[in-house]
């Protein structure tokens, strides 16, 4: 069990510094209707969930800050960071996402209605 909290610590500091900055590690998208609302409007969600701290149980059961909602404009967004195995061309799942050498992050940022 020691080695499995270590294992999510770790994940969650990979994915804290990369929704600070999605350059690293992989990449960042919107969907089609956070990108139809325009370019500021992504700014701003991009900028909520970097500095994104509203972390729980109920919402971070695994303590690895993967997801997260929030209110924009009067609009509920939702964000997910997927771990993908480095190489695979983002179609496998990453074995051991607590390595940045094996391991591609996709921090998607959505509507709630999208998901």
């Amino acid at each position: 069990m020691p080695e499995e909290k270590e294992r999510s610590a770790r994940v969650r500091e990979l994915n804290d510094a990369f929704r600070k900055d999605p350059t690293r590690f992989g990449r960042a998208v919107v969907t089609r209707g956070v990108n139809d609302l325009g370019p500021m409007f992504s700014v701003l969600a991009a900028r909520a969930v970097a500095t994104f701290d509203a972390f729980t149980k109920d919402n971070d059961p695994y303590g690895e800050h993967d997801f997260g909602s929030f209110q924009l404009d009067g609009k509920k967004l939702f964000w997910k960071i997927d771990a993908y195995e480095k190489g695979s061309n983002y179609t496998a799942g990453a074995e051991t996402p607590d390595n940045p050498a094996t391991t591609d992050r996709v921090l998607t940022i959505m509507l709630a209605d999208e998901y």
